[in-house]
């Protein structure tokens, strides 16, 4: 019987990708990505293997089995964008009121003086990710755009104002851009 949704993913000369069941690896010049992609509710009707490229196939035209196969389709493109060139997060550090004092230390990043508050405020480094801070940046990177991708929303949400009128106290920290590695916007 032909499958009734198939997507194909290129696989690049200098990446190598193994599947073993449900579990994707893509080893590339920067490093190497593993991810499970199993999932019970389709374990059944969605297949992924190796086919000259990395071919997601799924048995079912239902909705939920296209969207599941799209999305295993965008993760295997990520991790092999992510052992080629790697990802680079920007973040902005703005202020209005007191001055911030972010420092890395560990796996954490740590925030002082947040709207004037004596404690800290913490948020956690997920991963391998490089994170580097200045006075008016934090610049975030690794070869994992999910790992990269929550790394930033912990420190964004580590800023998070409740209680307060967003339009008086702008302070934070926001995600100002999405880069590749090589410095492409994403």
């Amino acid at each position: 019987m032909e499958p009734a949704v198939v997507k194909v993913v290129t696989i690049p000369e200098n990446v190598s990708v193994e599947i073993a069941g449900a579990v994707v690896t893509v080893k590339g010049p920067k490093g190497t990505l593993e991810k499970d992609f199993f999932n019970p509710r389709f374990s059944e009707t969605v297949r992924i293997e190796k086919n000259g490229g990395v071919k997601i196939t799924s048995a079912s035209e239902r909705r939920t089995h296209k969207a599941i196969a799209g999305t295993i389709q965008s993760h295997v493109e990520n991790m092999i964008t992510g052992v080629s060139v790697g990802y680079k997060y920007v973040m902005k550090i703005t202020y209005s009121h007191f001055p911030l004092t972010v420092t890395v230390k560990d796996k954490e990043v740590q925030i002082k003086n947040f709207l004037g508050e004596k404690g800290l405020r913490i948020a956690r480094i997920i991963g391998d990710c490089s994170v580097k801070t200045d006075k008016e940046e934090i610049t975030i990177t690794d070869i994992s755009k999910d790992d990269v991708g929550q790394t930033a929303s912990n420190i964004e949400q580590a800023c998070r104002i409740t209680g307060r009128d967003r339009r008086i106290f702008q302070d934070g920290i926001f995600i100002a851009g999405k880069y590749l590695q090589n410095g492409e916007e994403l």
